[in-house]
């Protein structure tokens, strides 16, 4: 199976980004492997600027490293996973409790939309569509919390939890799910801060295992540049 595309539809670079950070998530680019600009411009039809800008927000990511002889897969361990959604739910524990704090000027309807986006991603059997759809119900939190620099943190970290929800989300019955953020959904909007953040705990730490899980499961990677 080919896991690397030209790339032929604009904006070049986001695709370039999405597809790099994927084959480190997946494990298809292995820890430690030198990732030479030229190389990847050549095997993704792109000019080195895209590669460049893709290289340096991975590395923002955390998922590069830059050394003395250039940029460096550093990956996605377990650990990694780990402290992510430690930091995660510390995040949104602050967003949630925010939220419920202005809860009188709430306004639902975007994560109302989220909610109903997850059900059709579920039926229709599409990961990607999903996770956008998951991720714009959280989002929703900060927005609603009204901390924009809790919101700009949140915003940092999202594309990589993008990639490994849609990982996970693969060949899993989606419906559950989407049932389990109405639920956190109805939790919040009761004001019931302890219960909200209960609730959000579970809700995470079930993500977590379960894309530790997956990830785990991840083959011996093949060569790629």
């Amino acid at each position: 199976m080919t896991i690397t595309n030209p790339l032929r539809h604009p904006p070049l670079g986001d695709q370039l980004l999405a597809q790099l950070r994927s084959l480190i998530v997946r494990g298809e680019l292995s820890v430690g492997t030198h990732l030479v600009e030229g190389r990847i411009a050549e095997r993704f039809g792109v000019s080195r600027g895209p590669v460049r800008d893709a290289l340096r927000q991975l590395e923002i990511e955390g998922l590069v490293e830059t050394r003395k002889r250039g940029v460096f897969v550093r990956g996605l361990s377990d650990q990694d996973l780990v402290e992510l959604y430690s930091l995660r739910g510390a995040l949104e524990s602050l967003a949630i409790t925010e939220t419920i704090a202005r809860l009188d000027a709430a306004d639902w309807t975007s994560m109302d939309a989220a909610i109903e986006q997850m059900r059709s991603a579920a039926v229709a059997c599409d990961p990607a569509k999903f996770a956008a759809a998951d991720l714009d119900f959280h989002s929703g939190f900060y927005t609603l919390g009204g901390n924009r620099w809790l919101t700009a943190t949140w915003a940092l970290h999202r594309p990589l939890f993008a990639t490994v929800l849609e990982i996970t989300n693969t060949d899993r019955d989606l419906v559950p799910v989407a049932d389990d953020h109405a639920d956190l959904s109805g939790i919040v909007r009761s004001g019931d801060a302890e219960a909200a953040l209960a609730a959000l705990k579970q809700h995470l730490d079930g993500s977590c295992g379960r894309i530790r899980a997956t990830l785990s499961s991840r083959p011996r990677p093949q060569p790629v540049f």
